[in-house]
């Protein structure tokens, strides 16, 4: 491990539809590219010989407007590239129906706490040669129909590899996909190892030569949410590929027939297209993987019942300490633990803080985020008041309205256990209308209870207003449908600001609470039942209700001291382990070196 970290040779390659590295650069939507961009910053941090490719979006993601109603509209992001990053001078090709899309990519160099520098390329298409539809594959982040996804993610991992090797990337032993869109890489992968040896299609030691080469990480717990494409969809982009797979070698037909998850054998590419056929891309890099992940022991075990042929193992999330931990709390951190930054398991040393210095960091915290309220809502929430945040994409699953389950209740609680404040933000995907209901839903809440239990949504959530709400809200609030939080980050973030969780035991919350300790459940464990057994959500708002009314608020108002105390082990247990540093080591020793 120490020779591949002082590597001066880039060995791994991290593949990515989305990285998050600057709050104004919008080229993320959400979990997805922050959790990759926290695994840049560690593997820099940690002297990784890593190289990373993600796609450029010139309109980003999207900037959320929402009317009084909470109805909420979509507009473009305009950004100037040129500001950020640096234009190479390489140039490739990618072959799409019977015409070429020219590439250039741009550089972003992420530096480490030591100094070392992991390049992030990101790969354009807005050129001149190209057509003006073709310039456009790479404008909007999830935009546009399953045909224009597809011609993405060709550009992501054939498109990606190729400009690897177009800047003299050819020692690149581990290719890393984060989620099913890089999936193509390794048909790209595979063309090259055909090639080696003469050929056009491809064989079983074809195979088995990339497959020890990739890394693939899933990070869906259901079905619907890994792409799927239409084989005519893919007879059209590549319409002379209809012999890459030499379907008389058994490994290889074998491979077709799991990737197309079919029963049936095809004759070829453009038979599989006439029969109705389509490409799993989970499947195809579950097949050419040597190592399988989920990103939670929990999201482990969902994963294997999903996809019970092949072995997945499990390396838990994290988040980048230095990124994420508000900036009063790193001043408290450099003054008593100096080494957390470079070793963030020193966090550990957090229960010796000096209590009263962990709680006045929490409340310049604090005092930021509801000054961003104020200047954002013209709303000035009460500083004094126990203020609980949840800030999640805006989509059924996640649940954001469980909490506002019964008004009457929330308003029983605030007067009989002390005040209460909500902060909520996040964004619904432009095609999400029950998350767009759910925005609306909180909007018709925070109308109906008023002064009892002001609530407050801000709209535009990104990285600099999710880093203030973790850092500065009382307690966090995570109540997603289990088993459908992957793992969650969000919570983690929290904890390295000591703030404790309250949270449905799901994701990474199955490992990380202790209870009374690092912070709250809400229900019962469910790990070992069945995904599918039906859940009562009215039980686990009920639940929710308990622990607010009968422990968490009579402890913040009554036992001051006992609360800074689970603040404190917020940051010492879950603080200390759930980093993007631990994350990467193991991905080092689990994977990388595999």
């Amino acid at each position: 491990m120490a020779s591949m970290l002082n590597s001066t040779k880039r060995l791994i390659a991290y593949f990515s539809m989305e990285i998050a590295l600057e709050n104004n650069m919008p080229t993320y939507s959400g979990g997805l590219g922050v959790l990759a961009g926290d695994t840049i910053r560690a593997a820099a941090d940690l002297r990784a010989p890593m190289v990373a490719v993600s796609l450029l979006y010139r309109k980003g993601y999207f900037t959320q407007v929402l009317s009084d109603d909470g109805a909420q509209t979509e507009e473009p992001v305009t950004w100037r590239v040129e500001d950020f990053l640096q234009e190479e001078q390489a140039r490739v090709t990618v072959p799409f129906e019977n015409r070429r899309v020219e590439l250039r990519c741009w550089r972003y160099p992420v530096k480490g706490v030591r100094g070392f520098e992991v390049p992030v390329y990101f790969l354009d298409a807005d050129l001149p040669a190209n057509t003006e539809s073709d310039r456009q594959l790479t404008g909007t982040l999830y935009g546009g129909d399953a045909y224009y996804r597809l011609c993405q993610e060709v550009l992501l991992g054939i498109g990606g590899v190729r400009m690897l090797r177009a800047l003299g990337y050819d020692d690149l032993v581990r290719y890393h996909m984060n989620e099913g869109h890089a999936a193509l890489l390794a048909l790209e992968l595979l063309g090259e190892e055909a090639a080696k040896d003469g050929r056009r299609s491809i064989r079983g030691e074809d195979i088995e030569r990339v497959r020890s080469k990739c890394v693939f990480t899933t990070h869906t717990p259901v079905p619907a949410g890994h792409d799927r494409f239409p084989m005519e969809y893919l007879a059209r982009v590549f319409p002379a590929q209809d012999a890459f797979f030499d379907l008389k070698d058994a490994s290889t037909a074998e491979l077709v027939k799991r990737v197309l998850h079919a029963e049936q054998d095809f004759a070829g590419l453009l038979d599989a297209a006439n029969r109705g056929a389509s490409l799993n891309m989970t499947y195809l890099a579950l097949s050419l993987s040597t190592y399988v992940n989920g990103v939670a022991k929990q999201h482990g075990e969902t994963s294997r019942q999903m996809f019970p042929e092949v072995p997945i193992e499990a390396i838990t999330n994290g988040v980048h300490a230095a990124t994420w931990m508000a900036p009063a709390f790193q001043q408290l951190f450099d003054r008593y633990i100096s080494s957390w930054r470079e070793d963030n398991y020193s966090l550990r040393s957090a229960l010796g803080l000096p209590a009263e210095e962990v709680w006045a960091a929490h409340l310049i915290a604090k005092h930021e985020l509801l000054q961003a309220v104020r200047e954002r809502t013209g709303m000035r929430l009460d500083p004094e008041a126990f203020t609980i945040g949840f800030a999640r994409r805006a989509t059924g699953y996640k649940r954001a309205d469980l909490i506002l389950s019964d008004l009457d209740r929330l308003r029983q609680i605030a007067k009989n256990a002390g005040k209460f404040q909500i902060v909520f933000a996040g964004k619904a995907h432009p095609n999400d209308g029950g998350g767009k209901d759910l925005i609306r839903k909180i909007f018709q809440a925070k109308k109906a209870l008023r002064k009892a239990v002001p609530v407050v949504f801000l709209d535009n959530y990104d990285m600099e207003l999710g880093g203030k709400i973790t850092a500065g809200v009382d307690l966090w609030l995570n109540t997603p449908l289990f088993p459908l939080e992957a793992s969650g980050t969000s919570g983690m973030k929290a904890a390295l600001n000591g703030v404790p969780s309250l949270s449905i035991l799901d994701g990474w919350w199955v490992e990380g609470h202790i209870e009374g300790v690092t912070g709250w459940a809400i229900g019962e464990s469910r790990r070992g039942t069945m995904a599918s057994l039906p859940q009562d959500g009215g039980a686990e708002a009920e639940s929710l209700y308990a622990k607010l009314e009968g422990t968490i608020l009579p402890m913040y108002y009554g036992e001051r001291h006992r609360y800074l105390e689970v603040m404190q082990h917020a940051i010492a247990i879950n603080g200390s382990f759930f980093n993007t540093q631990r994350m990467v080591q193991q991905y080092i020793t689990d994977a990388y070196l595999r």
